[in-house]
């Protein structure tokens, strides 16, 4: 606070720094210092970040992030308007007024193409953006907020009109498929839901095959229905292009289609049968 001395003529009152009589002359208390007006700028003042020039105390200092400017060089850069009493921001250390800086860097709305004002709420998506009342379901009109949607031909629906407009049924439990499910022929399942009918496990992505209409795993599929081997009782799947030998109702995989006696691989050649054994020539020249 500036202020002028008026004291009995008796006393001494000095400037802190240059030791100059205050009689008579306007002054400033810095922490109960008294400084003349010149020592003081001398010492405290700022520089003006545009003109560079000394912001005097007995002018208006205006200052933002450790910054000071006089009142009449506060403007902002693209308009020159005075920012003294508007609200403002910056961008590369530049002062810029609200109206310039949404002009120049703020998002536009996607639906209503205005700019958004800084500060205000808006909408993100797949690097887009939207007023918060403009984000609306393309169907029913509502504002989508936080809720789930889902963007379909470059628009954006709620989940409620997604599911009623355009999601497939799941065959198995006829609920809406809303994200990434599964087509076996030509009917869409939940990727939950396309089980095997035997054991439940969830076969998408996985071998598994279909009799009567529904689906099984290869486990269970060969446990049901595959055939076994005479030799090693195991079952004879026959999927995947894998080979097998037949012969009176008796099915064996390839590689246990094997002589009784010796062990030699009967397949592709010739072999007799003793009871439910079979054997290669050779070994059948002994009975």
């Amino acid at each position: 606070m500036i202020k002028k001395l008026f004291v009995n003529m008796t006393e001494r009152y000095d400037c802190t720094e240059c030791n100059n009589s205050l009689y008579g002359q306007k002054y400033i208390l810095r922490e109960a210092e008294p400084f003349c007006i010149t020592c003081y700028d001398s010492l405290f003042s700022h520089n003006c970040e545009v003109c560079h020039d000394l912001i005097a105390c007995t002018g208006k200092d205006l200052s933002y992030n450790g910054r000071h400017w006089h009142s009449e060089c506060f403007l902002c850069f693209k308009c020159n308007k005075s920012l003294a009493d508007r609200p403002f921001t910056t961008k590369d250390d530049l002062l810029m007024c609200t109206d310039c800086y949404s002009s120049e860097y703020s998002s536009k709305c996607h639906a209503c193409l205005k700019t958004i004002m800084p500060g205000s709420k808006k909408m993100e998506h797949k690097g887009n953006s939207w007023h918060e009342n403009c984000f609306t379901c393309n169907h029913c009109q509502q504002p989508i907020g936080t809720r789930s949607f889902v963007l379909k031909d470059s628009n954006n629906y709620c989940l409620s009109c997604y599911e009623k407009q355009f999601a497939l049924q799941c065959v198995q439990c006829k609920k809406p498929i809303t994200t990434a499910g599964v087509n076996y022929r030509d009917q869409p399942w939940h990727k939950e839901c396309f089980a095997c009918i035997g054991c439940k496990e969830l076969l998408a992505g996985k071998r598994f095959t279909s009799r009567d209409n529904f689906a099984y795993c290869f486990d269970c599929f060969c446990q049901l229905f595959a055939k076994k081997c005479v030799a090693c009782t195991t079952p004879i799947s026959g999927l995947g292009g894998s080979k097998y030998i037949s012969f009176e109702q008796r099915q064996w995989h390839n590689n246990c289609f094997n002589c009784k006696k010796c062990s030699a691989s009967l397949v592709g050649r010739g072999f007799l049968t003793s009871n439910d054994d079979i054997i290669c020539p050779d070994c059948g020249k002994d009975f």
